[in-house]
């Protein structure tokens, strides 16, 4: 993924603090923005590593400061939900004149709420995700209940809301309770995913069921089972990036195109502190990583489980091929696989007295269909004839240099 950070101006003026998240080729499957929780910001973990997941998956988010916010400029106290809405109209008509109109937008707690009252007023949104969201906007209220009866004395006070302070005023209670989000959900005709926790201790999951029943269909619910509202567990926002990217597929579909890899097959980026590396092919994108126990995060296949998927796939292809021509009937193949580095005098296939490393690939076909034994020791014959096994068998040069900066 490719980060950029970039502002713009408010509906008053001032100046919003946003970031976009772009895909390794930076040609997007499409554009969406992201609406953090009450009083969070961009930098918010669980914001950021669903956008990031989504990036990598081929999709450009841009997150932003809400006005008072973060690195946003303005007053907080003085906006309230409305200038929450305003602000997300604000960053999808930015993203439609400088790069391309958003069709999904995405909103967690209150940034939920938020985005369906936005994206009624935008017609290139076509698909609408929340997680974790309140069917009201003033159920927010709860976070500062001890208060309310001051703020409605004295027509503001201090609060404390996630260890910040803020001073409320009874204009801003008065903007929240003034919203009905499901009346408004109910006259909408957009796709949407609702994503909610069983275990949500902050806004019940009965939320759900309330905007669930007020949305016409096309709707889905997903359960986030197992998670507390923050999505406090990376593998628990991770997974929310990846559903989201799965789901758009139905209800935003885009045609596959050829990648941008400047004349290259193959293009590869680690960015970051850890190892997660996107991979681009001509038309697909891939990540690959470590185990948690040398330091990765584990989100897709280390550089060995690639080495050996090519040899797997390779192999299946060309036994269906050959099987095809000679019209067999193979219900399915499986190929296993393992790697490991051996001395050379332990090998059986290497006739060798030196006691040097070598790797050793070890293959094993699995063939479901009417096979005799002709036939599969034929298909032990045809296996290393696949062209990565004759590849991996063949002398291999790697030339090395530094790409030119344009």
């Amino acid at each position: 993924m490719k980060i950029q950070n970039l502002s713009f101006p408010n509906a008053s003026g001032e100046q919003l603090s946003a970031r976009l998240y772009l895909p390794l080729d930076e040609v997007p499957r499409f554009y969406t923005v992201f609406a953090h929780c009450f009083t969070c910001s961009k930098n918010f973990k669980a914001v950021t590593n669903i956008s990031a997941t989504l990036s990598q998956l081929g999709v450009a988010v841009l997150i932003l400061d809400f006005t008072g916010l973060g690195e946003s400029d303005g007053d907080f106290e003085e906006g309230g939900f409305s200038s929450n809405v305003s602000d997300l109209i604000t960053a999808s008509q930015f993203l439609e004149e400088n790069y391309e109109a958003p069709k999904l937008i995405i909103g967690h707690s209150l940034g939920g709420a938020a985005v369906i009252f936005a994206a009624a007023r935008l017609d290139s949104i076509q698909a609408v995700v929340t997680i974790g969201a309140p069917s009201q906007p003033d159920h927010v209220k709860r976070l500062f209940s001890d208060e309310l009866d001051s703020i409605k004395e004295d027509g503001k006070a201090k609060v404390d809301i996630g260890g910040k302070p803020f001073t409320l005023s009874q204009e801003f209670l008065k903007d929240f309770e003034s919203q009905n989000l499901l009346e408004l959900l109910h006259g909408m005709r957009k796709a949407f995913l609702f994503m909610h926790s069983p275990q949500d201790r902050v806004v019940d999951i009965s939320n759900a069921a309330e905007l669930y029943q007020a949305a016409f269909h096309p709707k889905s619910f997903v359960t986030l089972d197992g998670s507390d509202h923050l999505l406090s567990d990376e593998k628990e926002s991770r997974y929310a990036g990846e559903v989201i990217s799965t789901w758009s597929k139905k209800y935003l579909p885009t045609e596959v195109s050829e990648n941008n890899v400047k004349g290259h097959q193959v293009k590869v980026r680690l960015a970051g502190d850890s190892y997660t590396t996107e991979v681009m092919t001509p038309f697909h994108h891939l990540i690959a990583d470590e185990p948690e126990s040398v330091g990765g995060k584990n989100l897709g296949p280390t550089p060995y489980d690639l080495l050996m998927a090519s040899l797997g796939t390779c192999t299946a292809m060309t036994l269906k091929m050959y099987a095809d021509r000679k019209g067999w009937v193979l219900k399915e193949i499986n190929v296993y696989l393992n790697h490991e580095r051996v001395h050379q005098q332990d090998s059986e296939s290497v006739d060798s007295s030196q006691n040097a490393m070598l790797s050793k690939f070890t293959r094993w076909l699995e063939v479901k269909g009417d096979v005799t034994e002709e036939m599969k020791q034929k298909m032990l014959e045809i296996a290393d004839k696949c062209p990565v096994h004759k590849t991996l068998h063949e002398p291999i040069k790697v030339e090395t240099y530094f790409k030119s900066q344009v």
